[in-house]
């Protein structure tokens, strides 16, 4: 996808983490993640000459973070228990901006980094190809 667009927003939220495997994360304690959300596209909407409408992406992942900033999100009942891993966050953010932005068609990476040494993403098709 030669085209893109992306738009950042912060989001500072608690939780714990399930399994030993965890250490002392398994304790309640405390993330700033950054978020880069980018949308890409195979060619620009005709007329405006866009990927999406930059406003529209940064009212989308505000809304989006709106939700979950400030929470532990082990109280969060969307999240049924799961460990919240930045992983896990990444499929979950590209999932509520799919929702929020219904209309555009190609691909859209969701990147956490939960410091300058690490991060993670979650990259997907929208819409998801059908099942059928």
């Amino acid at each position: 996808m030669p085209f893109s667009v992306g738009v950042r927003e912060s989001l500072m939220i608690a939780h714990s983490f399930k399994g030993e495997e965890f250490g002392p994360a398994q304790r309640t304690h405390g993330a700033t993640y950054t978020i880069d959300a980018e949308w890409s596209a195979k060619e620009l909407v005709s007329g405006v000459n866009w990927v999406l409408n930059i406003a529209d992406a940064a009212d989308a992942l505000e809304a989006v973070v709106a939700e979950w900033n400030y929470r532990n999100l082990d109280e969060v009942a969307a999240f049924d228990g799961q460990n919240t891993t930045t992983e896990f966050l990444s499929h979950a953010i590209h999932s509520a901006l799919a929702k929020r932005l219904p209309s555009f068609v190609g691909t859209l990476k969701v990147t956490l980094q939960e410091s300058h040494k690490a991060w993670a993403s979650y990259t997907g098709e929208l819409p998801p190809p059908s099942s059928t």
